[in-house]
C-alpha cells in the first residue's frame, strides 16, 4: 500500500504542477492530469510492480556484494603465517545462538573464510570436510569462499581490460580528435590505424619467412654497385637494386645449412616454395580479416538506433564518474559536446522535397558533370600511358628521369579532385570519380609494367617503391598548401576566422590508393610493407598536427559506423580484390624472368609448388596422392573459380542476413511505439469511463445521505 501511494504521489506530481498554473490557462498538452483512481490503477500495473520488485532485488544484491567486497579488502594474515599453537582451532568452531557473542562469531567466520581462501583447492576441500558443521553451514562457507574468489577474478579482469585499453596504439590522440572534431574525422584516423596493423602483419610474415632466411644465407653476387645515398633513397635504384628489398635478390634453390655433428643431417629451406606460399598465405589471411571486418562493420552500421533514443542515452548516462583528472574531464566534456551536436543535427535533418522541374534540372546538371569527369579521367589515363611509353623508350634513363612518371601520376591524383569539385560542387559522386581516376591510373601502370625489361619483377618493385614515396611527398605538399597556407591566407589576407574543413573522403581515398600500391608491390618488393608502415606512422602525426592547427570540424554530421563500413568496403573490393587479381594473374600465367629471382627457369611462379610435389612423390612413394591432388584441385582453374564463387555467395548471404535483421529491428521498434500508443489510448478511455461514472456515484451518495440523515459522517460534518 505504501508503494502504491508513493507511485500515485510521483504520478500526480506533474499533474498538480500543471494544475497550479497561473491565470488558469490551459495545461500543457504534453502533460496529462489523471484522477486518483487512474493513478492507483497505473501504480498497480505489472510493469511498475515488476520494476519495483526487481529494483529491490538488485539493491539487496548490491548491498550484499559491497559488504562482502569491503570485508575482502580488509587485510587478514594468512594461516601459514601463524605458528601451529597460535592457529585458530577449527574443531572448536561452533555456531552459537547467543546474541552477545554474535559479533565475535562473525569475526571468527570471516577469519575462517580468509584462512580457507589462502589454501589450495584440495586442502580447502579436506579442511571443509573435517570441520564439525552441518551441511547447510558448510555450503554457506563454500559459497562465501567462491564469491570472494569470483570478486577477486572480476577485479583482476577489469584491471587487465583497463590496462589493455590504455596500451592501445594512439588511444589518447584518438580521444582528443574525437572530442574536438567528432566521430567523422575520428573514423579517418581509425582507418589509418587499421591499415597500419595490416602492414605490420605483412611485414612480419615476409620478414620471418623470406627476408631473414635469405639474409642468413645470402647469394653470391657477380658485381656490387657503389653506395651513393642521394637520389637512390627516392628512386630505389643503384645499391638497392641488389639487396633484400627486391625480388631479383632472392635465390632459386634450396638453402642448406649444416647441422651439428650429433644431428648428422642438413637444415634445408626451399626458397621458391617459401616465396610462393608466403605471398599466397599472406593474401589469404588478409582476405579473411578484411571480410570479417566488413561483416562486423555491416552489422554495426545496420543497427537501427534512433537518434532521439541515442540522444537521450547520451544526455543522461554518458558521463564516466571515475574520471577525476582535469585533462581527462576536459577531454570527456569536449567529446560529449561534439557527439551531442552530431546527434542533434541528425535529429533535425529533414529531406527537402523539390518539384519535378527542379529535379530534372538537377539530374541534367549531374549527368553533364559526370560526362566531363569521365572524359577527363580517360584523357588523363591516355596521357599517362603515352608518357610512360615515351619514358621507357628513352635512352636517358638516369636517376632523375626515373622520378618523372611517379611525379606525373601523383600530380594528376592531386590536382584532378579539385577539378572534379569545381565541375560538380553539389554532387555526391565526387568520391566515385576520384576512385575511378585512381583505379584507371593503376590499371594503365600495371599494363605498362609487366614484361618490359629483362628482370621485370625488380623493375616493377622499383616503380612501386617510387610511386609510394612520391605519393607520401605529394600528400605532405597537399597538407602544407591546402591546409596550412590556406589557413594563413584566410586569416591574414581575407581577415576571416574560418578554417578549411578536413576532407574526410579525399584523405581516405589517398590512404586506399597507397595501400593498393603496397599490396601490389609485396610480390616484387617483400620489404615494401616496411616502407608503408613508416609512411603511415609519419602520416598519422603530421595529419593530426595539421588538423589541430589548421582545420575545423565538418559542418554536416557524419555517421561514423556507416563511414567505417564504406571505407572497409572500398578497401576490400576495389583495392584488395584488384591487387589480389593482379598478383594471382602474375603468379599463374606470366613467365618469370630467366635471369633473376626465385622462380627463374620455371614456366610460371605457380610451378614451384608442382615441382616440390613431384620431388616429394619421387623421394617417397607414399606421397603420390599429393601430385594427383595438386593436379586436379590446385592446377585446375575450376577449383579456384568454385572457391571464389562459394566465398562470394557466403558474403552475399551474410549481407542478406544482416539486412533481414535490420528490417526485423525496425518492425520491433514500430511495434514498441504502437504498444505505447495503445497504453495511452487505454488510459484515456479509462479516464473517460471514470469521468462518466463520477456523477452517478455522487448521486448515489446523496441519496444514501438523504435516506440516512443521522449517519456518523453527516453528524461529524455538521
Amino acid at each position: 500500500c505504501m508503494c502504491v501511494a508513493d507511485d500515485a504521489l510521483s504520478l500526480s506530481g506533474p499533474a498538480s504542477s500543471v494544475g497550479a498554473d497561473s491565470s488558469g490557462s490551459a495545461a500543457d498538452p504534453l502533460v496529462e492530469r489523471w484522477s486518483s483512481d487512474t493513478l492507483r490503477v497505473l501504480s498497480s500495473m505489472p510493469s511498475r510492480t515488476i520494476g519495483r520488485s526487481r529494483g529491490a532485488i538488485l539493491s539487496q544484491y548490491y548491498s550484499r556484494t559491497m559488504q562482502l567486497c569491503r570485508r575482502r579488502q580488509s587485510h587478514r594474515p594468512s594461516i601459514h603465517s601463524f605458528s601451529r599453537s597460535a592457529r585458530p582451532s577449527i574443531c572448536g568452531y561452533r555456531v552459537e545462538s547467543d546474541a552477545a557473542h554474535f559479533e565475535a562469531e562473525e569475526n571468527k567466520k570471516e577469519q575462517l573464510i580468509n584462512n580457507l581462501q589462502n589454501l589450495s583447492v584440495g586442502e580447502r576441500v579436506r579442511m571443509l570436510k573435517a570441520i564439525p558443521l552441518n551441511l547447510a553451514e558448510k555450503s554457506e562457507l563454500r559459497y562465501l569462499i567462491f564469491h570472494y574468489c569470483l570478486c577477486a577474478l572480476r577485479n583482476g579482469r577489469y584491471s587487465w581490460l583497463s590496462f589493455v585499453s590504455s596500451m592501445q596504439l594512439w588511444q589518447t590522440a584518438l580521444k582528443t580528435v574525437s572530442g574536438r572534431f567528432g566521430t567523422g574525422v575520428l573514423s579517418y584516423f581509425v582507418f589509418l590505424r587499421t591499415l597500419f596493423f595490416f602492414n605490420v602483419f605483412l611485414l612480419l610474415v615476409t620478414g620471418l619467412f623470406l627476408v631473414v632466411p635469405q639474409a642468413v644465407r645470402p647469394p653470391v653476387l657477380k658485381k656490387t654497385a657503389p653506395v651513393h645515398f642521394g637520389l637512390e633513397l627516392l628512386t630505389g635504384a643503384g645499391y638497392f637494386s641488389d639487396s633484400l628489398l627486391y625480388y631479383g635478390y632472392y635465390s632459386n634453390y634450396t638453402l642448406q645449412k649444416p647441422c651439428s655433428n650429433s644431428c648428422g643431417s642438413h637444415l634445408s629451406y626451399n626458397m621458391p616454395l617459401a616465396y610462393f606460399f608466403t605471398i599466397g598465405v599472406a593474401f589469404f589471411i588478409t582476405c579473411i580479416i578484411l571480410v570479417y571486418s566488413m561483416s562486423q562493420s555491416f552489422g554495426q552500421s545496420f543497427r537501427v538506433d534512433r537518434s532521439k533514443g541515442l540522444l537521450t542515452i547520451k544526455v543522461f548516462s554518458c558521463w564516466d564518474f571515475k574520471v577525476i583528472k582535469k585533462s581527462s574531464v576536459k577531454l570527456q566534456c569536449e567529446n560529449i559536446s561534439t557527439q551531442l551536436k552530431e546527434l542533434v543535427a541528425e535529429v533535425n535533418r529533414k529531406e527537402v522535397k523539390s518539384s519535378w522541374l527542379r529535379c530534372l534540372f538537377t539530374v541534367s546538371v549531374q549527368l553533364l558533370a559526370w560526362f566531363i569527369c569521365i572524359g577527363s579521367t580517360v584523357a588523363c589515363a591516355l596521357a599517362v600511358y603515352y608518357f610512360s611509353e615515351y619514358i621507357s623508350g628513352s635512352v636517358l634513363l638516369k636517376e632523375a628521369s626515373l622520378l618523372a612518371l611517379p611525379t606525373v601520376v601523383s600530380s594528376v591524383n592531386l590536382l584532378m579532385p579539385g577539378f572534379f569539385n569545381t565541375v560538380s560542387p553539389r554532387c555526391r559522386g565526387q568520391d566515385t570519380e576520384n576512385l575511378m581516376l585512381k583505379v584507371s591510373m593503376l590499371g594503365v601502370l600495371c599494363f605498362h609494367w609487366l614484361g618490359r625489361v629483362a628482370c621485370w619483377e625488380s623493375f616493377v618493385g622499383q616503380e612501386l617503391y617510387r610511386f609510394l614515396l612520391m605519393d607520401f611527398i605529394f600528400t605532405m605538399l597537399d597538407t602544407l598548401i591546402g591546409e596550412l597556407l590556406w589557413r594563413l591566407f584566410t586569416q591574414k589576407v581575407l581577415k576571416k576566422k574560418r578554417k578549411p574543413v578536413f576532407d574526410i573522403a579525399r584523405n581516405v581515398l589517398e590512404l586506399i590508393y597507397g595501400q593498393t600500391l603496397a599490396w601490389l608491390g609485396v610480390l616484387f618488393t617483400p620489404l615494401l610493407p616496411a616502407v608503408q608502415v613508416t609512411k603511415l606512422l609519419l602520416l598519422f602525426y603530421i595529419k593530426k598536427m595539421s588538423l589541430m592547427m589548421n582545420c575545423q570540424a565538418p559542418r554536416k554530421p557524419w555517421l561514423a559506423s556507416q563511414m567505417t563500413t564504406f571505407f572497409i568496403t572500398l578497401l576490400c573490393f576495389p583495392s584488395f580484390l584488384g591487387a589480389a587479381v593482379c598478383v594471382t594473374y602474375t603468379m599463374w600465367t606470366i613467365k618469370p624472368s630467366p635471369s633473376c629471382g626465385p622462380f627463374r627457369g620455371l614456366g610460371t611462379m605457380f610451378q614451384a609448388g608442382k615441382r616440390w610435389v613431384e620431388d616429394l612423390a619421387t623421394a617417397n612413394t607414399r606421397f603420390k596422392w599429393l601430385s594427383w591432388a595438386h593436379a586436379y584441385l590446385v592446377e585446375n582453374p575450376f577449383f579456384l573459380f568454385l572457391a571464389a564463387g562459394v566465398f562470394l555467395i557466403v558474403i552475399y548471404f551474410h549481407i542478406q542476413v544482416v539486412d533481414g535483421q535490420r528490417k526485423i529491428i525496425e518492425l520491433l521498434q514500430e511495434q514498441i511505439e504502437n504498444e505505447g500508443e495503445d497504453k495511452k489510448f487505454l488510459i484515456t478511455r479509462l479516464q473517460e469511463i471514470h469521468e462518466r461514472k463520477r456523477p452517478i456515484s455522487r448521486r448515489i451518495r446523496t441519496m444514501s445521505e438523504v435516506s440516512h440523515p443521522y449517519t456518523p459522517h453527516t453528524r461529524m460534518r455538521k
